[in-house]
């Protein structure tokens, strides 16, 4: 082993894994709304990405699969700790002995409203994904659709959809009455 933790064989990892690591678990804390469970998925995506370190870093872009595999991983996330607070709410409406509600997640460091953080995590897991791809990591609509395995209207009628419900979330606009 090496001072830094990674392998002589796996020569490039250290330097690509420091590199890219915040990246990644700043996305998917956004993606996810929760900075632990984020590093949790990123930990797992640069692990699987260790195990084929040697194909990975002939790749033009080795983190645009990184980042694939820990939004898969985060998906995969989020569904489970959907059924599971739905499960809850279950038992607490069941009568004494429920389990209490889960807290929400609470990690809007990474962004500078809380609103906002609130208003992305109540979007659907698919306009999150495209929301955070195309503005956080920078991506063009076309990458994400070839990213994400569909159709490029998918992704920007996706992206409208998001917006429109983002721009209503965090409307601050009080209607005026001109007749008063």
């Amino acid at each position: 082993m090496e001072a830094d933790g990674f392998a002589a064989g796996d020569a490039g990892f250290a330097e690509f894994y420091h590199g890219s690591y915040q990246r990644i678990v700043t996305l998917v804390a956004v993606l996810l709304g929760d900075q632990h469970e984020a590093q949790d998925v990123a930990q797992e995506a640069f692990s699987r990405a260790l195990g084929c370190w040697q194909r990975l870093r002939k790749y033009d872009v080795p983190e645009a699969w990184v980042r694939k595999v820990a939004f898969r991983i985060a998906v995969d996330t989020g569904r489970r700790t959907r059924r599971r607070r739905l499960l809850q709410a279950r038992l607490a409406r069941s009568g004494p002995g429920g389990v209490p509600e889960a807290a929400p997640p609470a990690s809007a460091a990474q962004l500078e409203s809380p609103r906002l953080v609130e208003a992305l995590t109540a979007l659907p897991m698919a306009q999150r994904e495209v929301i955070v791809l195309h503005y956080l990591a920078d991506l063009p609509v076309e990458q994400i659709a070839r990213d994400l395995a569909v159709p490029l209207s998918t992704v920007k009628s996706r992206l409208v959809a998001a917006r429109r419900r983002l721009a209503a979330a965090l409307s601050d606009e009080v209607e005026v009455n001109p007749n008063v």
